[in-house]
């Protein structure tokens, strides 16, 4: 019997070996418990602290039972999920319905949620949004806190020339192990650091294309994004953005003061108003747009003032030296955000509704000299 067994044996392995291999897709699977467990602790809510979450329907649905049971268990005020309407609107429906019906309902929820302690915000919830724009009314107010969890809602991963974007279960992952596995002491201290460190300096960004900007900040308020939503840290908030934190965390943001900002900002190929630019140079003086040209191609013509600076801080969300692409908004170490337009939510002069935001992964950020980022990497740890 044996003999008749192993010949079958040793066929079936040569056929396996033989086979072709056919190539699985990459497995990727959310941890909704441990999600869940770090956005209540982000959040820290105190015992008899009130908590809504604002949803989009169809979006992390199976999310939402993990994380009002992670508020119970805290011992916080399970206060349920308001829905924002799902969209794309009906064709039928009319503005002459809806924005008054927004408007009112803005309104309305200002009234009801003026004593809600902490909310989160899930993918698909804007601030166009009548519950979101309540909610902000409260923060400008001084009540209450937020967490941001967008994900990948609103265009939070963006290309490099040339590059495509990974697919969505790369990004997924790339953006679960940053909100699971980050430092947040660690980033908490460096951004620190980073503030003292501009405080009273020059701060200068430049590029290999040809950026060199230069400016202070003075006494504006920076918004430190390290993942910190307990009402300790949110209360000693100057600004909105500083009672609306973003997880996944890591990012610093700041309006400089207007009329320090001067010099240019060279970018790579880039779309404006959905078409090509090649070669843009913008010259910036006291702060305003003085002068335009490119290659080819025209930038919009509502890039008139310099808005912010920021900087990426955390590693897990950097940009990958293979298949690269800006994760999260550019709140990976050693990205640079150079923005134009409205800069009043950080404290700023600027102000007319326009925002354009601009991400640099090759810069070098020097304050009075001393290097923090060389080329887009990382000095100062």
């Amino acid at each position: 019997m044996s003999r008749s067994i192993l010949p079958m044996v040793a066929l079936t392995l040569t056929i396996a070996a033989s086979a072709p291999v056919v190539a699985q897709p990459p497995q990727f699977s959310f941890d909704w418990p441990a999600v869940a467990a770090r956005l209540v602790g982000q959040l820290d809510p105190a015992p008899g602290e009130s908590v809504l979450l604002v949803a989009r329907p169809g979006l992390f649905d199976a999310l939402i039972p993990h994380i009002r049971y992670a508020v119970m268990e805290a011992g916080a005020i399970d206060l349920g999920v308001i829905d924002v309407v799902e969209e794309p609107w009906q064709a039928a429906w009319l503005g002459d319905v809806l924005t008054p019906g927004v408007d009112r309902a803005r309104t309305a929820y200002r009234e009801m949620l003026a004593g809600v302690d902490a909310s989160i915000m899930l993918p698909g919830a804007r601030p166009d949004h009548p519950v979101y724009a309540a909610l902000q009314d409260l923060l400008r107010e001084g009540q209450g806190r937020t967490i941001h969890f967008r994900w990948v809602e609103n265009g939070s991963a963006f290309p490099l020339p040339g590059q495509p974007l990974p697919p969505g279960h790369v990004i997924d992952a790339v953006y679960q192990r940053a909100l699971l596995d980050t430092d947040y002491k660690a980033l908490a201290a460096l951004q620190q650091r980073f503030e003292q460190a501009m405080r009273g300096a020059e701060i200068r960004v430049t590029s290999p294309l040809g950026t060199d900007l230069r400016f202070r900040i003075g006494d504006r308020p920076v918004n430190r994004q390290d993942g910190d939503a307990s009402a300790a840290r949110t209360d000693q908030g100057m600004i909105l953005i500083d009672r609306e934190i973003e997880l996944p965390a890591g990012a610093i943001r700041v309006a400089p003061i207007e009329s320090s900002v001067d010099g240019v900002i060279v970018f790579p190929l880039s779309q404006w108003d959905g078409r090509p630019v090649d070669g843009l140079t913008i010259t910036i003086e006291a702060g305003r747009v003085v002068g335009v040209s490119a290659v080819r191609g025209q930038a919009a013509a509502e890039a008139r003032a310099f808005r912010e600076f920021a900087l990426g801080f955390n590693p897990l969300l950097a940009v990958p030296e293979r298949v690269p692409w800006i994760p999260y908004y550019g709140y990976g170490a050693g990205v640079v955000r150079l923005s134009l337009g409205d800069n009043s939510e950080l404290g700023g002069e600027i102000d007319g509704g326009y925002v354009r935001w601009n991400f640099f992964t090759d810069t070098t950020v020097t304050v009075d000299g001393e290097v923090w980022v060389d080329g887009g990497r990382p000095v100062v740890s």
